[in-house]
């Protein structure tokens, strides 16, 4: 069945017309009235969407252009949207965004790659072995989020193997709260933390993502993986983002989990030095006060963070831990 518009037009009709053809009409179609639902996945061009409780796929419509539709998104919807089998919907609109977590390939790819949208909470997901910690794919992580404004939240998993007292170290000081966890536990602390959030998971293959959402959501049933005895990397399992729902566990407010496909790198081309520094306003006031073009690294001459150690306005450890993410996020 076609969607027609408020005024009876087809909406397909508004797509750019061709070079000799004119315009048929100046006006667009009103989808102020549209209804609004959260795409929880996308699967090879269509769109799982949730609308008052009930899934509705969903294609995008043409005259959307380029414009993308990723996990998280709050959409406008047109057309069947009762979500009965066989029923396909169409999305006219994306509504403004509060967050976007993006990745380039390489930190020489111009291409940003946008994660997941509306994301409040970043739930770094990190094996204490089997595969091995990586700091580096960490700080990456860690920068992304800064820049896009969404909150840390770093998850230690396979406690059972090896301790996780050095990296705690090495991120206190930034103020990032860290969950540990090993199999079997009793997740109540991290369900806590997630209560009330969307949060997004990522990390690199083989870290235990999955597991962990398995265990917090009972018939999740996301794959799991095992990882490589040669080369230490988990074996990418899951291929597409998708959003679940917490099972309630009053009285904490339900909350929502963004499990996403494992990574094996992080670029960072699309976040600048200054906007990684804007993100820790208490360094960044103290930085107004370094000289012109200064980097804030180790080797500046000047820098007003190494004075302001000196002066006990600033602790070592912080600036150590923030100097190691600026060299990251190059």
């Amino acid at each position: 069945m076609t969607y027609r518009g408020p005024g009876g037009d087809d909406p397909e009709a508004y797509d750019r017309p061709g070079r000799r053809s004119r315009p048929r009409t100046k006006d667009r179609p009103d989808y102020s009235g549209a209804v609004i639902g959260m795409v929880v996945t996308v699967d090879r061009g269509r769109f799982r969407t949730l609308i008052d409780g009930r899934e509705v796929s969903a294609t995008k419509a043409r005259q959307l252009g380029r414009t993308g539709v990723i996990v998280g998104d709050r959409v406008r919807i047109v057309g069947d949207t009762s979500g009965a089998e066989g029923t396909l919907a169409r999305i006219v609109a994306v509504e403004e965004r509060t967050t976007v977590l993006r990745r380039t390939a390489d930190d020489d790819d111009p291409y940003e790659r946008p994660i997941v949208a509306n994301a409040d909470q970043l739930v770094i997901v990190t094996a204490l072995a089997d595969p091995p910690p990586r700091i580096g794919m960490i700080d990456r992580i860690l920068v992304a989020g800064f820049d896009a404004g969404i909150a840390p939240l770093l998850c230690l998993t396979k406690a059972d193997l090896a301790s996780p007292e050095e990296l705690i170290a090495a991120y206190e000081p930034l103020g990032v709260p860290v969950q540990v966890t090993f199999p079997g536990m009793d997740l109540g602390p991290l369900r806590h933390a997630l209560a009330g959030h969307w949060s997004v998971f990522v990390g690199h293959s083989g870290v235990g993502k999955s597991t962990l959402v398995n265990a917090l959501i009972p018939g999740a049933l996301r794959a799991i993986g095992e990882v490589n005895e040669v080369t230490g990397r988990g074996r990418h399992i899951s291929t597409s983002a998708i959003s679940l729902r917490l099972p309630p566990d009053p009285p904490d407010p339900p909350g929502w989990v963004i499990d996403t496909p494992g990574v094996r790198s992080f670029g960072l081309s699309h976040v600048s030095r200054e906007r990684l520094i804007a993100a820790f306003a208490d360094l960044a006031a103290l930085t107004k006060d370094c000289p012109r073009g200064c980097s804030h690294e180790a080797d500046a001459p000047e820098c007003a963070l190494d004075e302001a150690v000196r002066r006990n306005q600033l602790a070592p450890a912080r600036l150590e831990s923030f100097r190691r993410m600026l060299g990251s996020g190059k």
